[in-house]
């Protein structure tokens, strides 16, 4: 052994002051950390690391043992960069399980500055720990003893400061705020949900909704659009100062729900809910063992389709949509496709079945990231959109390409609207946005959307129903509700269920008249959110910070104490 090499000393001494980098950060983000917690967050872990390094001369080895957690600090610096706060959420895991290698691809080409920094920072000390395994070479053993030392004093300073914020008001829950354990739980609890969704067909085998529908002399026609990543801010019906809802805005029985908010920040959740009977306080496991609005509306003779421009993913969504009479997925034929392409899908379906009642649900690509790709050149009305990095002084280009992306949606949904109108039979649409997205709107920096806490930008979403010069006659009382509701407030992810429930007639025993915007009976929800353990909670405790408490204020949205 070489006793005075410094290079097996340095590892062991450095090592854990890179592993407690995210610690720090963390300390100094989640602003409900009492002081004690702060300091057991990163005096435990330090001492831990250091004690480690010291037990064994083989540094280099100890150091490769520790590339898993090497690996864990650098997607939670990432994960800091990209939101500012938070631990890898459960769902951050549940992302990367759903999300396409396509989707994927766009967001890392925008973090290439943080993967950058991550790379400088862990790839060094695994080089170093291979090249000390090779060349044999270890550390000291005063060194070793002087870091066990360190450790033990430094462990000991967190393990009493771990056991009083214990006891403090509030407590101390290490599966919730000790880095790295607490996204080793969450990591567990992915897995445990992702194995909860392969079992999905087996545990909602038995449930059935009871439904039944009215018999209408002409069969009626209810869609469902399911929106992607839309901000309500930006759509020119409410109130937005640019057009970007050039046709919707002209068109005779529509009705847009200003004040909408998801229950949910992420896709694998929030069309669950709106798909669902289920609202924020009842999502939890039991979204596993129950089935969606198509099963409701087949069991009440409908023939139904699922029509979506996304990929499999494997999740509830894609459970959800096989419940259908049709499914039909544009993406299975290898190519991208614009969601124009899925009117065409839904026109055939309905002139296939002109003697059925039929319900159909468009799963849309909608405004997500890259926003320049999710629409035709055509469509290029605000620019310049060259240079979609993203960056807070790219802020005019992303919002031009991102308002051109819901000019597009707004002709979708024209064109949806001019097929059912051209059926000439009493035709229903109802579209909802899954959640909104950031794009760096204010000192936060804070960009894309499914971040571990929501924002207001990413809740406010848009909700527009259209009803057909027939069905209208048919049906002006609901009309005439939907319109005495549109300044109401709304959980949009709640509501969708009924609100279709109540457009095709059709009825079950979860169906709730109070909460379906068609109906004078219509109540005000309290506002809830599924957080990251599905626990639905006030929106007032989701995280929320005053930029977001500000800008519902300005919209007159009420998140106190409205009923359900």
């Amino acid at each position: 052994m070489k006793t005075h090499d410094r290079l097996p000393a340095a590892l062991m001494w450095v090592l854990p002051v890179l592993l407690i980098i995210p610690n720090v950060a963390l300390d100094i983000t989640e602003q409900y950390y009492s002081v004690a917690a702060r300091i057991a967050n990163v005096a435990l872990p330090a001492g831990i690391y250091l004690l480690l390094m010291a037990w064994s001369r083989k540094a280099g080895r100890t150091a490769l043992f520790l590339i898993p957690v090497m690996v864990l600090c650098a997607f939670q610096i990432v994960l800091l960069y990209l939101y500012g706060e938070s631990i890898i959420a459960i769902d951050m895991f549940l992302n990367v399980v759903t999300t396409n290698a396509h989707e994927a691809g766009e967001l890392l080409r925008n973090l290439g500055e943080a993967i950058a920094v991550v790379c400088l920072l862990y790839l060094p000390p695994i080089v170093v720990g291979i090249v000390l395994c090779a060349r044999k070479r270890y550390t000291d053993h005063g060194e070793r003893k002087a870091a066990a030392m360190a450790g033990g004093a430094m462990g000991g300073v967190g393990l009493v400061a771990f056991i009083a914020a214990f006891f403090m008001p509030g407590g101390y829950k290490a599966e919730r705020e000790l880095f790295p354990v607490n996204v080793c739980y969450n990591m567990g609890v992915a897995a445990y949900r992702t194995e909860q969704s392969v079992k999905y067909y087996e545990s909602s085998a038995a449930f059935h909704f009871g439904t039944t529908a009215v018999a209408d002399s002409v069969p009626p026609v209810v869609v469902l659009v399911v929106g992607e990543t839309s901000r309500a801010d930006n759509w020119q019906l409410n109130g937005y100062e640019r057009e970007t809802n050039p046709r919707l805005s002209r068109r005779e029985g529509l009705v847009s729900f200003g004040k909408a908010l998801s229950e949910s920040n992420t896709t694998h959740k929030s069309v669950p809910l709106m798909l669902s009977h289920l609202g924020a306080g009842m999502f939890g496991d039991s979204i596993y063992s129950v089935k969606s609005v198509i099963s409701a509306f087949g069991e009440g003779g409908y023939r139904t389709a699922w029509l979506s421009n996304q990929q499999h993913n494997g999740s509830l969504i894609d459970f959800f949509g096989n419940e259908a009479d049709v499914v039909d997925f544009l993406v299975d034929d290898g190519h991208d496709h614009h969601d124009m392409e899925l009117v065409g899908a839904l026109s055939e379906f309905v002139r296939d079945n002109a003697d059925r009642p039929l319900f159909a649900v468009l799963h849309t690509y909608g405004s997500h990231f890259n926003y320049k790709e999710r629409y035709p050149e055509d469509f290029d009305f605000f620019e310049p959109v060259s240079d979609m990095q993203a960056d807070k002084s790219n802020w005019s280009q992303l919002i031009n390409a991102y308002d051109n992306s819901i000019v597009y949606v707004d002709a979708v949904l024209d064109s949806i609207a001019g097929v059912l109108e051209l059926s000439g039979r009493p035709a229903s649409m109802l579209y909802l946005a899954d959640h909104g997205e950031d794009i760096f709107d204010d000192g936060r920096n804070r960009f894309l959307h499914a971040s571990p806490t929501p924002t207001y930008w990413q809740l406010h979403v848009p909700m527009v129903l259209w009803m057909s010069p027939e069905y209208i006659s048919e049906h002006p009382d609901r009309y005439a509700a939907a319109r005495s509701n549109a300044d109401r407030d709304v959980s949009s992810s709640h509501s969708a269920f009924h609100t279709l429930m109540s457009l095709g007639d059709v009825s079950a025993g979860v169906y709730e008249p109070s909460s379906s915007l068609t109906d004078y009976g219509y109540e005000a929800p309290l506002r809830m959110y599924v957080n990251d353990y599905n626990e639905g909670v006030a929106l007032s405790r989701a995280g929320l910070r005053t930029p977001d408490f500000e800008c519902l204020a300005k919209r007159g949205i009420d998140i106190g104490t409205a009923r359900r």
